[in-house]
């Protein structure tokens, strides 16, 4: 099928459309809405601007606008204006969604998708936290930690590209202070800087880290596509 995939540059949404590709859908565009604030309930807000620099190494073309409310009727309403203009620019019949477990998030998406008569691909719903991120890595993807707002998380995984030893160690960090291990309740966010979907990986050349004794986040400043490797 063609289908439009909702695209934030973290790492369930990245995987999603690489999980969609790998099944045999082609994936036509990317729909990107950049939330107001970090205040967002259903939109990703760290470094969303670098997603034009990944649709670029995808070569898929994004969708985007930006909202101008955190109100969640009012990003969903963006997102159905989005996905109705993708249906006539590019012919698309399903939508893909990142969600692992937000009953909240995928019921939105479902009626938007309802409204629209689109399938929505969930490919990554409900897989288990510990699998997944470990099947992240063994696929050859390679994602950094931007955000942080959980008890347990401290400034140093900020910018920290995630091996097989820091999965084990958030497992055991996930346990002992209750966040989820995948991140779904917005306990971290990630991005994901090269994968097999890329043409060429994503260069960060500037950034800057914000903590505030609690919670934090890695702010690029300045990035490029690496044409050098691949």
């Amino acid at each position: 099928m063609r289908l439009a995939a909702l695209f934030s540059g973290g790492k369930d949404s990245t995987y999603s459309i690489y999980q969609s590709t790998s099944q045999g859908h082609e994936v036509v565009c990317l729909v990107t809405v950049f939330p107001k604030s970090e205040e967002s309930m259903l939109l990703h807000h760290p470094n969303i601007e670098v997603t034009k620099l990944l649709s670029t190494s995808m070569r898929i073309p994004q969708v985007y606008l930006t909202s101008d409310s955190n109100d969640t009727s009012n990003e969903v309403n963006s997102i159905f204006q989005i996905l109705k203009k993708a249906k006539i620019d590019f012919n698309i019949e399903g939508l893909v969604h990142g969600g692992i477990s937000s009953e909240f998030q995928k019921k939105n998406f479902e009626n938007l998708c309802k409204k629209l008569d689109l399938k929505l691909f969930s490919p990554v719903w409900n897989l288990n936290p510990h699998s997944y991120m470990k099947q992240l890595l063994e696929k050859g993807f390679c994602f950094m930690i931007t955000s942080v707002t959980s008890e347990g998380l401290d400034d140093s995984w900020l910018g920290k590209i995630i091996t097989h030893a820091d999965i084990e160690n958030l497992s055991e960090l996930s346990k002992k202070h209750g966040f989820n291990l995948n991140f779904e309740g917005g306990e971290a966010e990630t991005l994901v800087v090269d994968c097999p979907l890329y043409s060429y990986p994503l260069e960060i050349t500037n950034f800057k880290k914000i903590w505030d004794g609690y919670r934090g986040k890695f702010e690029i400043i300045e990035s490029k596509l690496d044409y050098s490797k691949k």
